[in-house]
């Protein structure tokens, strides 16, 4: 019996998912599918008719992919074959305080997780705000700054509605400071948001800007659900946020595509910045489906024609098997390897990354 111990903790966490996911499964499997997206908003593809709706519910392709409910159940009852070198893990993220949010120099600040402070152009973005405890696991790092001193900030851009990335308590407290902030999210999202400015759009949809750059809302394969009945009922994706001839991707969530990523370097060229995850990737038999491993986003990286790679997704919360600090070293080992380790920009939480051409590098 004591191999057994411990698995009803595991199995409460996903308790919610294993539900929802049966009863997803037992739905009545006639199929209504529609192609939507924001008819208020530029579609920046030629042909694209919008994202594939399936009986209300997003899906990144015209299959139905059966839930994973026995994957993530099997994952639950099996042994983390990493769980010896996890307990050995002592590697932490650096964290480096900082309160002064209000140059209009061009630069990143990495927040922690997937969450960035970006000042472009004197545009002030933070993308997918999640600064505290989630529900099923505590944040592993300090915040880097006062919650209270991100002031004047244009938007917030969610890329999908997972807790880890959208936190509605992050949310309230920064729009509390910022009454005329403006969401940017994914289609559906505004059930989740309800009383905060906002524009949704779909796959390589344009938002509205009244600044001098763009963003752009564009593919990523993944998948949203926050309770027991919304599985899929908000779109997931990336953003591209371009200034000139400078460009942005910020890549939120998303498992390897080539043809995903390689279709975004055929409309846009080469990214100067890939901001790109590489976390919550073990078992890669389960995990594969919705998140890269560092070498997928390594590849990644080159089907954008990437300049810089400044990852994310990783030492912040503990969400799957492998050890909080494994996936920047292996990350460090294939740019090595690779003879590229410059194009990584390893931030500490908190660094300031300056991009703009009359300073470059960080503070």
């Amino acid at each position: 019996m004591e191999k057994y111990r411990g698995y009803k903790i595991r199995l409460g966490i996903f308790g919610s998912f294993i539900i929802s996911s049966i009863l997803i499964c037992s739905m009545n499997t006639t199929q209504k599918i529609e192609k939507v997206n924001n008819p208020l908003l530029k579609t920046v593809k030629q042909q694209w008719g919008g994202n594939i709706t399936i009986n209300g519910r997003f899906y990144n392709d015209s299959t139905i992919v059966k839930s994973p409910v026995w994957s993530v159940l099997k994952w639950k009852l099996s042994s983390n074959s990493q769980k010896l070198e996890k307990q050995n893990d002592i590697s932490r993220l650096e964290v480096i305080h900082i309160n002064d949010f209000g140059s209009k120099e061009d630069r990143i600040i990495w927040l922690g997780h997937s969450s960035f402070f970006i000042s472009i152009n004197g545009v002030k973005l933070i993308t997918d705000p999640c600064f505290f405890d989630l529900p099923t696991t505590k944040r592993k790092v300090d915040l880097p700054c006062n919650i209270n001193s991100l002031t004047d900030i244009n938007y917030l851009l969610i890329s999908h509605d997972h807790r880890d990335h959208l936190d509605k308590n992050t949310i309230d407290k920064i729009v509390a400071n910022n009454l005329s902030l403006m969401v940017l999210a994914p289609l559906g999202a505004k059930a989740i948001l309800k009383d905060i400015e906002m524009q949704e759009a779909g796959w390589y949809q344009e938002f509205q800007i009244d600044k001098d750059i763009r963003i752009i809302f564009l593919p990523a394969k993944h998948w949203g659900r926050r309770g027991l009945n919304d599985y899929n009922k908000v779109l997931w994706g990336s953003f591209l946020i371009i200034d000139g001839d400078r460009k942005i991707f910020f890549a939120g969530d998303s498992a390897y595509d080539k043809m995903i990523f390689e279709d975004i370097h055929a409309l846009f060229g080469d990214i100067d910045i890939c901001l790109l995850p590489i976390g919550a990737y073990s078992p890669q038999w389960l995990m594969a489906r919705e998140h890269m491993n560092p070498e997928e986003a390594f590849i990644a990286f080159h089907n954008l024609g990437g300049k810089l790679f400044i990852p994310m997704h990783y030492g912040t919360y503990d969400l799957t098997d492998e050890p909080m600090g494994e996936p920047i070293t292996r990350l460090r080992t294939v740019a090595f390897n690779c003879n590229q380790i410059d194009q990584i920009m390893e931030l500490p939480v908190g660094k300031e990354y300056y991009f703009n051409k009359k300073r470059n590098g960080t503070k």
